[in-house]
């Protein structure tokens, strides 16, 4: 039988022999994740002892990361915000720098709630249902619609709202784009698909394969949706909300182009966890002083 400590050293060093950046902290996380054990765990019980069962799952799953299956596919979940969100086929692995959007229109979704007592949030595309539970999770007095083309993700996405036990807030809806969403809203919020079809053939292995192809395709240049994200948003927001996207890292003056354009002004712009611009927030109108 197989003990703990030689399945991740095993791992370990198959993942560091296909030049697999981070092989240590991948295998442990693999293991632990696959056996359900804590990092602490997965340190301290070196001489647990593997079942048959548990060597053999764990085998798959060290081929499928020698595959370039990523960690978080093969495990099928990710932290994102202090949650555990399932993911699909159908949905983007939610990535930390996405939580800076989160964490930009937290203020603004507070200071809307604290006047009115209540918020309503939009979040287009949203896949696992990521940006939106969570800000539904910091703020119990909004409620949201996360709204995809991909009914796989809004199941996903519908799942996860359940298992976080924000069920009765967060409501799913098949929509490209604005095409079938009703009403106004205080907040809209997006990570659309931003990367130019040129370059995707050139990403690694792990988005390019296993990220579906609709969440990481912005069109020629990158901006097809922010130009149908500007084009209806008015019809959408309240007058005195606010709309929060993510971008990539050089996009920030094409896309505040395109806002501004549509009749924004935009308020209010930060960087990620890499220094690199990542999230601006727009408002109806003018820029502001």
């Amino acid at each position: 039988m197989t003990s703990l400590d030689a399945a991740v050293a095993d791992a370990r060093a198959k993942f560091a022999a296909a030049g697999l950046p981070d092989a240590a902290m991948e295998a442990r996380m693999l293991i632990g994740g696959l056996l359900g054990l804590t990092s602490t765990e997965v340190f301290s019980g070196g001489e647990r002892l593997l079942t048959a069962a548990e060597a053999a799952t764990v085998a798959d799953a060290v081929t499928r990361r020698l595959k370039r299956e990523p960690v978080h596919r093969i495990l099928g979940a990710r932290e994102f915000h202090g949650m555990t969100l399932r993911l699909s086929a159908e949905t983007l692995e939610p990535r930390p720098d996405t939580e800076m959007l989160v964490e930009t229109v937290l203020p603004h979704l507070r200071r809307i709630v604290a006047a009115r007592g209540e918020a309503r949030v939009l979040d287009l595309g949203t896949g696992t249902g990521a940006i939106l539970l969570a800000l539904l999770k910091e703020c119990p007095a909004a409620q949201g619609v996360g709204s995809d083309v991909s009914e796989d993700a809004l199941g996903t996405a519908r799942d996860n709202a359940e298992r976080l036990g924000l069920g009765d807030r967060f409501q799913a809806i098949r929509s490209d784009w604005f095409a079938d969403i009703a009403g106004r809203f205080d907040i809209i919020v997006s990570n659309p698909p931003y990367i130019r079809a040129d370059v995707i053939p050139a990403l690694e292995p792990e988005v390019r394969d296993f990220d579906p192809p609709r969440a990481l395709d912005g069109g020629p240049d990158g901006l097809d949706a922010y130009r149908a994200i500007a084009a209806g948003a008015g019809a959408s927001l309240q007058a005195d909300g606010i709309l929060g996207v993510e971008i990539g890292f050089d996009q920030k003056d094409s896309v505040t182009e395109i806002f501004t354009t549509a009749g924004f002004a935009l308020r209010q712009a930060a960087r990620d966890y890499g220094d690199n611009d990542r999230v601006l927030i727009f408002a109806p109108g003018r820029p502001g002083p």
